[in-house]
């Protein structure tokens, strides 16, 4: 243990954060330096908070410096648990008040269009995240995080599980590659995440590993609630066993691909007609599919190429993925359009749905639209069109009454 502890971050981009310093001392109670730009106003507010944690842990004497920059009360607190950690024999854990928004679980095959990439040590990017409408939003603890600050972002991660409400997007955390992202386990389950990413995932047994050590930790602390999983295949070995990582356990809902990290591994550079990729990309949704998963495409990373997005998009959907990973907001809007159904798609798949429930009720064997044969999983593919034209407002509920 070091006699000083330090978390957090205070440059002049680092909005929403902080940087706490502890020094424990003998005697003298509790001595806090805040420097803070609104200390004016929330200054008194900012030293309950400290001191009520610190209490907590039961530090009676240390010299505590706070250098501010607009920290809400689960970021400052976080901070604070990180420093003391570094010095200090901490087994509690000083939870900030979770939201009943937060409680909720999510369905296995809810809709997974976009997830957005959020560093997970960065809290001002956290803060507002839910109200770009992403199906999901990732805390990341991996490649976002560097190595000296991973300690301190899980307790973040942890805290903003609780406090921060993300209107409605599926709650997602991408832990560390294995067995690293075992001990970030610790941290997440409890807090009611709704769904982890295994990054790197090379094998079956990675994915069982993941999927045990959570159910101790929900045994250990008396919980019960859905957490489902989500590899992330990120190399040739990865891509050669997708199918055995698929069906590894029964928690795992969807079956994603990176691709900077796989073309990496191959050792091909990217271009943007994607050869280099086609055949991973097609393992990776034939697995799913085999396995009865979501397929989940990679992440674009040219965030201005907005056309280069949509191009993508399309060529994603047309493969047959249901959606893509986002590093920034402004591409939620186009990843959501470009995997919508088209009017064609629609229009077609209600006529299909009509006629074999016109069939069942004639009591027909044989369903047919025109001069070809429907089978079901034709009809089933008919479903699930309506069903997200439905969820998008492309489809009223009655449309039945509008078909012919």
């Amino acid at each position: 243990m070091t006699s000083i502890g330090m978390a957090g971050n205070c440059g002049k981009d680092d909005r929403s954060d902080c940087l706490v310093t502890i020094e424990l001392t003998r005697k003298g109670g509790l001595q806090i330096d805040l420097h803070s730009k609104v200390k004016a106003l929330y200054g008194a507010t900012i030293l309950q908070d400290c001191r009520q944690a610190l209490q907590f842990f039961g530090i009676e004497h240390a010299r505590v410096q706070i250098e501010d920059n607009g920290a809400l009360p689960f970021v400052l607190t976080a901070r604070l648990e990180a420093a003391l950690r570094q010095i200090a024999d901490i087994q509690q854990e000083y939870l900030p008040p979770l939201l009943n928004v937060n409680a909720t679980p999510t369905e296995a095959d809810r809709r997974r269009r976009s997830r957005l990439y959020l560093p997970g040590n960065t809290p001002k990017l956290m803060l507002n995240a839910g109200l770009h409408q992403p199906d999901g939003v990732i805390l990341d603890l991996e490649d976002s995080v560097a190595p000296a600050k991973k300690a301190e972002a899980r307790i973040l991660v942890r805290n903003a599980l609780r406090a921060i409400n993300f209107y409605g997007a599926e709650r997602m955390v991408r832990i560390n590659q294995l067995p690293q992202g075992l001990t970030d386990l610790d941290y997440v389950v409890p807090q009611r995440v709704n769904l982890i990413l295994i990054p790197k995932c090379e094998s079956g047994s990675q994915v069982e590993q993941v999927a045990a050590k959570i159910k101790t930790i929900l045994f250990k602390n008396n919980l019960a609630y859905p957490i489902w999983l989500m590899p992330i295949i990120e190399s040739a070995q990865g891509v050669l066993k997708a199918l055995e990582i698929a069906s590894a356990a029964p928690e795992v809902v969807a079956l994603t691909i990176g691709l900077e990290d796989y073309t990496a591994d191959i050792g091909a550079p990217r271009t943007a007609e994607g050869r280099e990729t086609f055949f991973a990309r097609q393992m990776v949704l034939n697995a799913a599919r085999a396995a009865g998963l979501q397929a989940i495409d990679s992440v674009f990373s040219d965030v201005a190429d907005t056309e280069g997005l949509q191009r993508v998009v399309a060529e994603s959907k047309a493969l047959g993925f249901d959606g893509m990973g986002c590093i920034h907001p402004r591409q939620i809007k186009i990843i959501h359009a470009g995997y919508a159904p088209s009017t064609t798609e629609i229009a077609r798949a209600c006529k299909i749905v009509i006629a074999f429930e016109t069939a069942q009720a004639q009591g027909k064997g044989v369903v047919a639209l025109g001069n070809k044969m429907i089978d079901a999983p034709v009809v089933k593919r008919a479903l699930k069109t309506i069903q997200q034209a439905e969820q998008t407002g492309l489809l009223q509920p009655n449309w039945r009454e509008n078909t012919i």
